[in-house]
């Protein structure tokens, strides 16, 4: 069969290697001019490799998805760390642990029994949580919550803690020891050697896919092709029919500097009201220093709304009421009636996706299409 895939960045990679493999004809389009979709990266004036839309680190509990990731590159294992910058200065973990607790409260808590007795004492008993606010108060108390999650929540999503749905916050774990790696719970953290562009690169080599960049989607594609995947957002496709999915966007501003000292945290957070809400720090990640030159990359990031940032959709907006996955909803309802089409990824399907769910999602999508063909 003529299979239209829409983007290239790893559902579109996914569906588009996968099938290829089993014999369909494969045509990638993506309106960027590069492959890897946001996870694209870059080697810098600098000597430093570079993530264009964002710090992307790996992480997964799924022996499937890297069985399936590691058949196109080399890996090399790395524990992400963050740090917050607090308004006196001082430096602290994120997500929160017992060395967080420690500087914020002043105590010496030697012990995880000893701060979750004290984080009992300051959580609120607030047994059903109805936003992210009561969701963190209940766990962690109000100070806590302030100074960690309020200005930043208000930056990174437009809204205030009260108007946000729980799962937005639920990603970020809560810590009682002293780990300060930001993904612990996942058994594998690793970064591809050579970068993700060179990693797309290979999964997109394959005689059966076609590859065209810079190239928008139209609907008059459909007629060469038998069937369509599509990582375009689900509201632009029916043309805004029923109202826009809201997404909130990010501006990069990237700055260099002199020297080769690099932080103990490649990734800083921002506590204050100020507009950005992290910097990444390149070379503090492994195998992003290619060349020494003597100068440093940074990025700081400042949230937005897409439609102030040239329509670039990053996130989704789940807000505690579940409007915007209510209209998500009729936007499916509509898709049903495209039998020869089938939405995916983050903006298909308007869900907060890592890279790994991305990768698992799209491998069980594209196994149930072809065992129905």
């Amino acid at each position: 069969m003529r299979i239209l895939v829409v983007g290239a960045g790893f559902s579109g990679a996914v569906y588009a290697r996968t099938l290829a493999e089993a014999g369909h004809d494969i045509t990638v389009i993506d309106k960027r001019p590069h492959i890897g979709g946001n996870a694209y990266d870059f080697i810098d004036a600098n000597g430093v490799r570079v993530h264009h839309y964002g710090p992307h680190l790996f992480h997964t509990k799924s022996h499937r998805v890297i069985d399936w990731l590691t058949n196109f590159a080399e890996f090399i294992t790395y524990e992400h760390k963050v740090r917050a910058l607090l308004p006196n200065g001082q430096l602290v973990p994120i997500p929160i642990n017992l060395d967080t607790v420690n500087a914020v409260f002043g105590t010496d808590y030697d012990s995880a029994e000893e701060v979750e007795v004290h984080l009992a004492r300051v959580a609120l008993p607030i047994a059903a949580p109805n936003n992210a606010a009561e969701y963190l108060q209940s766990k962690i108390g109000v100070e806590l919550t302030d100074l960690f999650f309020r200005p930043y929540t208000k930056k990174m999503w437009g809204f205030d803690l009260e108007d946000m749905a729980s799962s937005v916050v639920k990603r970020i774990p809560l810590r009682m020891d002293r780990v300060d790696t930001y993904f612990s719970a996942d058994e594998t953290q690793i970064l591809p050697c050579d970068g993700y562009t060179a990693l797309f690169g290979t999964i997109f080599d394959h005689s059966r896919i076609r590859m065209y960049l810079s190239t928008a989607f139209s609907h008059e594609m459909l007629r060469n092709h038998d069937f369509c995947f599509n990582a375009m957002p689900i509201d632009e496709y029916f043309r805004f029919e029923l109202g826009d999915l809201p997404y909130r966007s990010i501006r990069f501003h990237i700055r260099t500097e002199a020297g080769n000292v690099v932080p103990e945290a490649p990734v800083t957070n921002f506590t204050d009201t100020g507009p950005f809400t992290r910097e990444t720090a390149w070379d503090a990640l492994p195998h992003h220093r290619v060349e020494e030159t003597g100068r440093r990359t940074l990025t700081k990031e400042e949230p937005c709304d897409y439609r102030d940032n040239g329509m670039e959709r990053y996130y989704p907006v789940r807000t505690a009421d579940g409007r915007y996955q209510a209209l998500y909803e009729k936007y499916k309802e509509m898709a049903a009636s495209e039998p020869n089409m089938e939405f995916i990824g983050r903006c298909g399907t308007y869900q907060y996706l890592d890279m790994d769910q991305v990768i698992n999602q799209s491998l069980t999508g594209a196994e149930r299409w072809l065992k129905r063909r």
